[in-house]
């Protein structure tokens, strides 16, 4: 009593705040009579979760003697609703309070919070993926609806326009020979097989084609030459093959309507060959994603490792960026493989999103299966700094990051060693120098389904084996 009489004080609180929330913690209050009320912020408003007028009850900076291993800011806002008499400690000298008289209960306490706290993360971190998880398999269901109709229209559309197309060279103009249609009715599908060949010019090759159609239409009274010419170039048509119709024609009227209907065409079936292409990437995408997620599949099931791991490098393309070139080097002989496949997808992303960030935008990904005697091997190989040598041994402890703060949570490579050892009676291991990491992920071809918890003679997450390196 002598010792909080010297180190404290006791004050008188008008109604009012005392603290509000994410203020520092600078002393810790106790009620000696009055009434406390509690407050937490839900979006703009503060929402009381206590109020009592219980003599010793307590708030403010009760957290401190965990010092800088958790966070001293307030999480509730604390006032008066009424005139009180609060003691007031200060937030070290609680702090030395508590570690100097009560080491042991200060001990439980910190496992206690700390333990509570990271077990909180770890399922906060589980629930998201898989809320995200269900939120990617009923978005992919509901896509591929209207993506399918999407590639049926556009293949009636092909369908119905190859049926219906006039020959070009029956134009309105009625001074045109009607022997003369052939020449133009060829130059139209040879027009239209050219794009399904999808030649691709370089730049410069089209600009040059392109510039030298703008002189022929130009010099034949054609309007619009440049967007005519643009898309006569897809079409592999050159200012020599289109002077050939010409010479088959009375004069450039006519000549206008039929490149008019020619452009036309031609611009049908580059749009038909857009859609085609946006309509199979989205489909694509769609499958992909339910390959991913796997929410509308067996959980443990014979699959192939590829599809998985192609799966996960599509979803993470955008994560990869342009900087980083993707080399794959699959052995397709192997066989299918029992996993899990929606967790083993976890372990890929994990491992593949590490050895993006571990490169900084610049390098070579390395994607490898193989064969190791009984066993299936995964390599994912990454060019980035590697791994500091003083730390390979703590790579796989949980909540371990090396990440700037709010970037990493510490438990990817923790989770992933779980998934393959546990789950999947495997081995997980690395090895890293600068220049070149590679992480191995071993799966049994033949292997009954893990529990996720530890069995008699495995090791525990304390004593997993370390890096080879």
């Amino acid at each position: 009593m002598a010792w909080l009489c010297r180190n404290g004080r006791v004050e008188w609180f008008e109604s009012g705040y005392v603290y509000r929330e994410d203020d520092l913690a600078t002393s810790f209050f106790v009620l000696l009579e009055g009434e406390f009320a509690i407050s937490r912020r839900v979006a703009d408003e503060d929402v009381e979760i206590n109020r009592t007028s219980h003599v010793g009850a307590y708030a403010g900076a009760w957290r401190s003697f965990f010092g800088d291993r958790v966070s001293q800011t307030l999480d509730n806002t604390l006032r008066t609703t009424k005139p009180s008499r609060v003691y007031v400690l200060p937030a070290d000298k609680f702090a030395e309070l508590m570690r100097e008289w009560y080491p042991m209960p200060v001990h439980l306490l910190e496992g206690l919070f700390l333990g509570l706290k990271n077990t909180q993360q770890a399922i906060s971190q589980r629930e998201r993926l898989l809320a995200l998880g269900a939120l990617a398999a009923g978005l992919t269901h509901e896509l591929n609806n209207p993506v399918a109709a999407a590639m049926r229209a556009t293949a009636a559309l092909r369908e119905r326009l190859a049926g219906t197309r006039r020959p070009l060279g029956s134009p309105s103009a009625e001074d045109v020979d009607r022997d003369e249609p052939a020449s133009l009715v060829d130059l139209r599908r040879q027009a239209i097989d050219h794009l399904e060949r999808a030649q691709q010019l370089g730049p410069l090759e089209a600009s040059d084609r392109e510039d030298d159609l703008v002189d022929w239409l130009d010099a034949h009274g054609i309007t619009d030459a440049w967007r005519i010419a643009s898309t006569f170039v897809q079409a592999g048509l050159t200012a020599d093959r289109l002077g050939a119709v010409a010479d088959t024609l009375a004069d450039d009227s006519t000549l206008a309507d039929v490149l008019g209907r020619l452009h036309r065409a031609i611009d049908i079936e580059l749009l038909m060959d857009e859609m085609d292409g946006a309509t199979a990437r989205i489909a694509a995408l769609v499958t992909a994603a339910q390959e991913y997620s796997q929410l509308d599949r067996t959980p443990y099931r014979d699959v192939d490792v590829h599809e998985l791991l192609d799966s996960t490098l599509l979803m993470l393309n955008r994560r990869i960026g342009d900087g980083i070139a993707v080399v794959v080097e699959y052995d397709r002989d192997l066989p299918p493989i029992p996993v899990y496949a929606a967790e083993m997808n976890q372990v890929w992303t994990n491992l593949i999103s590490n050895a993006v960030d571990a490169m900084n935008g610049h390098g070579t990904l390395t994607v490898r299966t193989s064969r190791d005697d009984d066993r299936l091997l995964v390599e994912i190989c990454d060019t980035g700094a590697g791994v500091a040598e003083e730390i390979k041994s703590r790579i796989f402890e949980p909540f371990f990051t090396t990440k700037p703060v709010g970037a990493g949570t510490g438990l990817g490579l923790d989770v992933s060693w779980r998934i393959v050892t546990n789950k999947h009676r495997g081995d997980l291991s690395f090895e890293s120098s600068p220049g070149h990491t590679r992480f191995m992920v071993r799966l049994p071809f033949d292997a009954a389904p893990g529990t996720g918890g530890l069995r008699e003679g495995a090791r525990s997450p304390g004593c997993r084996p370390r890096s080879k390196a």
